[in-house]
């Protein structure tokens, strides 16, 4: 997919684009939680005289609830890849065609063609990472580069445990820990799925977002999270290390789109383009600790984030890395079965 497809193409792209920014007004966008910048904010208040409005929300779920049930008032949304696909086909996005405005050309190549948004007809990249594992390594001293710190612990963090409250994320770690397949419906491998679960929360302390928190303050002392969380959490206390479970880890992508009942969509589509400009885009890396699909955002980036050990996968763990998608309605079924029994 190439980023203009003809010079008219391009030209109605910018032409739109001027016509956003001499529009001032509002642009209300609802995102994960402390997970945007606020300094990004500002510059983009002052830059196009826009007043903008964050609301949080902390799981996909949540947010594709919150805007079927109507009635939200927001322009703007940001779904992960394995979600992104539901808010198209439930026509919940406007196919904005974000790959006809000016920045696009910045996008990496990695990230254009992508299968939850073929060509970027309805969404540009905000930030993409992998769940793994945290470790105070004060606790526990031995290998973390593995899901069994979470599914069988070691003695030493049995009741020390926090999990990332998400089914896609838990369920694929495990399915993994057991040789299975992302999506698989083997019942064989499920039952074990279910089973050990059931038996591995018993030893977890917690299944909640307070990462960032509670992790360098003591209250845990492993997680299996989200790398940009727990690389913040390791700048506040360097006893936190990083690992990438050998048996198999998720990535993802959240992705920025435009609502289909937005009422800002010029303003939406002016801050779509301002966040595929590279010093823009390493200002989200840099306040969240995760990676951005923008080329050209590295040279912005704080040191800090330059060889980060969260952010830099070893190439021994590179084949453990899958994207996480969304599998066939029946498959998801299962699914939900196996964690609505482990919420009980």
């Amino acid at each position: 997919m190439k980023w203009m497809t003809t010079t008219a193409m391009a030209a109605a792209g910018v032409l739109a684009l001027a016509s956003a920014a001499s529009a001032a007004g509002e642009l209300n966008i609802y995102n994960w939680g402390d997970y945007t910048s606020p300094e990004l904010i500002k510059k983009f208040e002052k830059e196009f005289d826009v007043k903008v409005t964050i609301t949080d929300y902390d799981s996909n779920d949540t947010a594709l609830a919150k805007v079927r049930a109507g009635g939200h008032g927001f322009d703007i949304v940001v779904p992960s890849a394995n979600y992104l696909q539901i808010w198209v086909k439930e026509g919940l996005l406007q196919e904005s065609r974000p790959d006809q405005l000016e920045n696009f050309k910045n996008v990496d190549e990695r990230w254009v063609d992508v299968p939850w948004d073929p060509g970027r007809h309805y969404s540009v990249p905000w930030l993409w990472g992998l769940t793994g594992i945290g470790v105070n390594t004060s606790v526990y001293k031995g290998d973390i580069n593995t899901s069994a710190i979470f599914l069988d612990p070691p003695e030493e963090l049995v009741g020390k445990i926090n999990v990332a409250p998400e089914m896609n994320d838990v369920l694929f770690a495990t399915i993994r820990y057991f040789g299975g397949e992302w999506c698989t419906m083997d019942k064989d491998v499920l039952r074990k799925v279910r089973d050990k679960l059931v038996e591995a929360k018993a030893k977890w302390l917690a299944m909640d977002y307070s990462v960032t928190e509670k992790f360098p303050a003591g209250d845990y002392s492993a997680v299996y999270y989200w790398n940009g969380a727990i690389m913040r959490s390791r700048l506040k206390n360097a006893d936190i290390k990083f690992g990438h479970p050998k048996e198999g880890f998720p990535i993802f992508m959240d992705s920025v789109a435009i609502l289909k009942d937005a009422k800002n969509t010029d303003n939406a589509k002016l801050f779509m383009n301002f966040i595929m400009d590279p010093e823009n885009a390493a200002m989200i890396s840099a306040f969240a600790k995760y990676s951005n699909g923008i080329k050209g955002s590295e040279k912005f980036l704080p040191p800090e984030m330059q060889s980060a050990p969260e952010l830099v996968i070893p190439e021994e763990f590179a084949k453990a890395g899958e994207f996480l998608l969304s599998c066939e309605p029946e498959t998801q079924q299962l699914y939900t079965k196996i964690w609505t029994e482990l919420q009980k």
